[in-house]
């Protein structure tokens, strides 16, 4: 498990050259015209952890398996799509399914490359694709609602439950405003979920610039930053992640970074901030045939973190032995962990932190 993100945004915003270049492949093409990318793009990377390769040196395991993040890559959306206008609602559907949306906005100057509303503006653009999406999720609410209510009549109690926070929603996204805003019982939050409204997932906002820009932004980032928040915002050049994806070695991505004052990739920027945004982190295993890293949410006790790996893990769980992976490191791996008294038996209660390292005792 990972997550997967949609990404989004208005045509020649350099979308489909972000996407290929964190995916390192050329699945999408990048061209001067709107709606060059006729069928959706999805691509699945290895979500870069730089902790999961010194644990496995640590260990000698045979084979190193990341967890992974997958991107859908959907045509530019222009003014009047969700009525029809450019590809319209044909791509919506294809994010309805996605963790997360990634919106990308224009912060570069261009002659060059054309801008659909013939200049550059980031908070133009980001509210022009906001209200379409707004749009989409009000037009699939209303086209549900008649055969909810029908089943709710009729006495089944899903559908009054599925009704009560479609409704909720309804109200929200006719206010004009995301249905992320919808307030509901905690109990009921996971029924939200799954509506597949496209407002109702969190957003990151990803600023390209120019190679020039990428360190210290420019006015167009600082405008983004001000509207949406600077922890919901990251700066990046798909110009330089394109040059990063044509690289083999690690060696040479970190002198290419180096020289352009950089100390991360841009997919390692986008990682960590869809992480803090789903609150997500990411526990280990460890042995000789292999070290694997595994994604679930902050807050899962041990049980059901063992039942990622496997269901029976958590059927019969009895305990885990448990380090952080700082001290599996420092003290040599597992042998050096029990010697120096750093690992622990955690029980049923035990909720999982960022970094653990894991190793699961069930009966079944």
């Amino acid at each position: 498990m990972g997550f997967n993100c949609g990404i989004v945004g208005l045509p020649n915003v350099g979308k489909s050259t972000l996407f290929n270049a964190l995916t390192s492949t050329a699945a999408a093409e990048s061209a001067n015209y709107p709606f060059c990318t006729i069928e959706p793009n999805i691509g699945k990377i290895a979500v870069p952890d730089e902790r999961l390769q010194r644990l496995a040196e640590v260990a000698n395991s045979k084979v190193i398996i990341p967890t992974q993040l997958e991107f859908v890559d959907i045509a530019g959306i222009v003014k009047g799509a969700s009525k029809g206008e450019g590809l319209g609602n044909r791509f919506l559907s294809n994010i309805r399914e996605t963790d997360a949306i990634l919106q990308v906005a224009r912060c570069f100057d261009n002659e060059d490359i054309t801008h659909v509303s013939g200049k550059v503006d980031p908070i133009s653009d980001i509210e022009t694709i906001e209200t379409e999406l707004l749009l989409a999720d009000l037009e699939s609410v209303e086209g549900r609602i008649p055969g909810l209510e029908k089943k709710a009549k009729s006495g089944d109690k899903s559908s009054k439950e599925i009704l009560e926070v479609l409704l909720q929603a309804y109200e929200v996204l006719k206010n004009g405003e995301a249905a992320i805003k919808t307030k509901t019982s905690p109990d009921k939050r996971h029924i939200l979920k799954q509506l597949q409204l496209i407002t109702a997932k969190p957003v990151m906002y990803v600023c390209n610039v120019s190679e020039d820009d990428v360190v210290s932004g420019n006015r167009y980032t600082e405008q983004v930053i001000n509207k949406v928040g600077a922890s919901n915002a990251t700066i990046i050049s798909a110009a330089i992640e394109a040059e990063i994806a044509t690289l083999d070695s690690e060696e040479e991505k970190k002198e290419f970074l180096g020289s352009m004052g950089l100390s991360s990739t841009g997919l390692s920027k986008v990682v960590k901030q869809g992480y803090d945004m789903l609150g997500l982190l990411t526990y280990f295993t460890v042995g000789p045939k292999e070290a694997r890293a595994w994604t679930i949410e902050s807050g899962t006790k041990a049980p059901k973190a063992a039942g990622v790996i496997h269901t029976d893990f958590e059927r019969g769980f009895i305990c885990a032995e448990t380090t952080s992976w700082r001290d599996y490191i420092d003290c040599g791996g597992e042998q050096g962990a029990k010697q120096q008294g750093k690992l622990r038996l955690e029980g049923k209660d035990y909720v999982v932190q960022d970094g653990d390292v894991m190793h699961f005792r069930f009966n079944v």
